[in-house]
């Protein structure tokens, strides 16, 4: 494994931070110091350290939270505000989330500290879909799914939905549309919908690529199964330089 691999893997840093530590000479492996990036290690035989700290792999863990809104995605919050970190056990609260879901918005979020897994789904080239529910304050145009799959522009660039369309009736108090995104720009379907003069009133992801936030209950986790993991990793496609730098 490579070094810096092992590093992120370990929760240490990010893959491109690790980088950093290994070039300024804080990495030692085996009582050496390393600070050429294409070092590999073995994980059962070599000995790492960081600043003279003992460095060790964590067992791979992913996580699935029923984030409720008014929690944000940060482990510490200036203004005071609850962060997601609160809702999860305390021998997990090392785990970075995979992407993010703003302040106010709900539904499945994912965690874990398989970075390379991690780096390839959220690169942009990877087109994982996410899945959100909207609901509305209507009544609303019955055409918003036309208008959401055609793009609307925003200050970033235009933005539009992979797919997009109806659950319940657009001219209804409350209407709901089902939003598919290929990509996780911030706050992006609350900025298309008010680009549309649509007033949003809750939004919740109900998957992330194949995994399903199902009926978990909010503030709840739970630990994805084998086959939720192997299916991820596919997702993620192989991995390649391009595709796992931050």
């Amino acid at each position: 494994m490579r070094l810096q691999k092992y590093l992120s893997r370990a929760g240490v840093a990010s893959r491109r931070r690790s980088e950093e530590l290994i070039a300024g000479g804080r990495v030692r492996v085996n009582d050496e110091v390393v600070t050429k990036l294409g070092t590999t290690v073995d994980p059962d035989a070599d000995t790492v350290e960081v600043d003279r700290r003992r460095i060790r792999l964590k067992p791979v863990l992913w996580l699935a939270l029923h984030k409720p809104p008014g929690y944000t995605c940060t482990r510490h919050d200036p203004g005071g505000r609850p962060i997601i970190y609160d809702l999860l056990p305390a021998d997990t609260r090392h785990l970075p989330h995979v992407g993010r879901l703003d302040f106010m918005s709900e539904g499945l979020l994912l965690l874990s500290n398989e970075g390379d897994v991690v780096h390839r789904l959220l690169h942009p080239r990877t087109g994982i879909e996410r899945v959100y529910h909207a609901r509305l304050r209507g009544p609303v145009p019955a055409e918003l799914p036309d208008r959401l799959r055609a793009g609307v522009a925003l200050e970033d660039g235009p933005a539009r939905a992979r797919r997009a369309g109806w659950i319940t009736p657009p001219h209804t108090s409350s209407p709901t549309v089902e939003i598919v995104l290929a990509e996780g720009r911030n706050r992006e379907i609350r900025r298309m919908l008010a680009s549309l003069d649509v007033t949003l009133r809750r939004l919740r992801r109900t998957s992330f690529g194949p995994i399903q936030l199902g009926a978990l209950a909010a503030g709840a986790t739970r630990e994805l199964s084998a086959k939720e993991r192997a299916a991820l990793k596919r997702a993620a496609g192989p991995a390649c330089s391009t595709a796992v730098r931050e």
